[in-house]
């Protein structure tokens, strides 16, 4: 998959038919939008980074459902040939009209375009899909509109996210169409739970929303390098109160595996929620512990 990072595009990345949106989560609604776009072209997303909200109020709580990388991947494995990932920030002074002349006209070149019902644009959101449709005529491309995908309800991040928030991955892969993942790179820790026979590799969280803490049945994907490849797991998700106050993190124990994936990119999808996190009275009791969520996680992934 190319990816263009800037609001022109050369060669092979004109042309294209674009879905267009934030698509965050990469879920149903999204994925009925990308399909719509698949015409006799290369097929293309049109997004942002960063996300608009997080531009608008970079001081609120973390959102996202999954990182630009992560929106990536999901996209590369939908079979989208171009994403447009634009700089927000050069976008967000634009009206409307100056958006669909000088960005998808002009400066990609797109020869279609597919949007949601619901889709706004231009500076302070004052272009609608219809306001595409028009302005698609005047420019030079092609603008189909697609309804919202409803599943008992309409089907939206804000959903997800509150799936997530009550320790229901499978509800929020329910909506989805996919289950949830977390992605990055492998970190270095405090290697505790090596020393208790769990060792684990280190997600960071910044910017993501986070699911309920808790203890989760995981499948996960080591994405690079010579160990790359799929095993199940348990992971834990918050901020350790065994151990004093910390940041949350989110630690995962891959089952019969050995080796060094530090700095490789990891893919970790929730499958089920086990418990809450909790505090032990010393190790002895949270190796127990571990014991019994390795097993029940065990039984859930077989």
């Amino acid at each position: 998959m190319q990816i263009v990072r800037d609001i022109r595009a050369d060669g092979d990345a004109r042309g294209a038919s674009a879905a267009i949106g934030n698509f965050d989560g990469v879920h149903l609604g999204h994925r009925t939008i990308i399909e719509r776009a698949r015409r006799d072209a290369a097929l293309g997303v049109v997004t942002f980074e960063p996300h608009p909200r997080q531009f608008f109020a970079p001081d609120g709580p973390p959102f996202r459902l999954m990182n630009a990388a992560a929106r990536a991947s999901r996209l590369e494995r939908l079979g989208v040939d171009i994403l447009y990932e634009l700089p927000f920030e050069r976008i967000a002074p634009m009206p409307a009209e100056v958006f669909a002349r000088d960005v998808l006209a002009d400066g990609l070149g797109l020869g279609h375009a597919t949007v949601g019902a619901d889709f706004h644009f231009g500076k302070g959101r004052d272009g609608s899909a219809a306001t595409l449709v028009d302005l698609g005529r005047r420019f030079g491309f092609g603008v189909t509109v697609a309804e919202l995908v409803r599943l008992d309800g309409e089907i939206s991040s804000t959903r997800i996210r509150e799936a997530l928030s009550a320790g229901e991955p499978a509800e929020a892969a329910r909506l989805l169409g996919h289950l949830h993942r977390i992605e990055g790179e492998v970190l270095h820790g405090e290697k505790r739970g090596r020393a208790l026979g769990y060792p684990t590799a280190n997600l960071g969280l910044e910017g993501l929303h986070l699911p309920r803490f808790g203890v989760y049945a995981v499948r996960a994907t080591v994405l690079d390098g010579p160990h790359a490849g799929d095993h199940g797991g348990v992971a834990s998700l918050g901020v350790r109160p065994m151990f004093g106050q910390n940041a949350p993190n989110f630690e995962v124990h891959l089952f019969d595996f050995a080796g060094d994936i530090y700095g490789a990119n990891l893919s970790v999808a929730l499958v089920e929620f086990l418990r809450p996190e909790q505090s032990f009275e010393g190790a002895e009791a949270l190796i127990r512990q571990m014991d019994s969520d390795s097993a029940r996680a065990r039984e859930i992934l077989s």
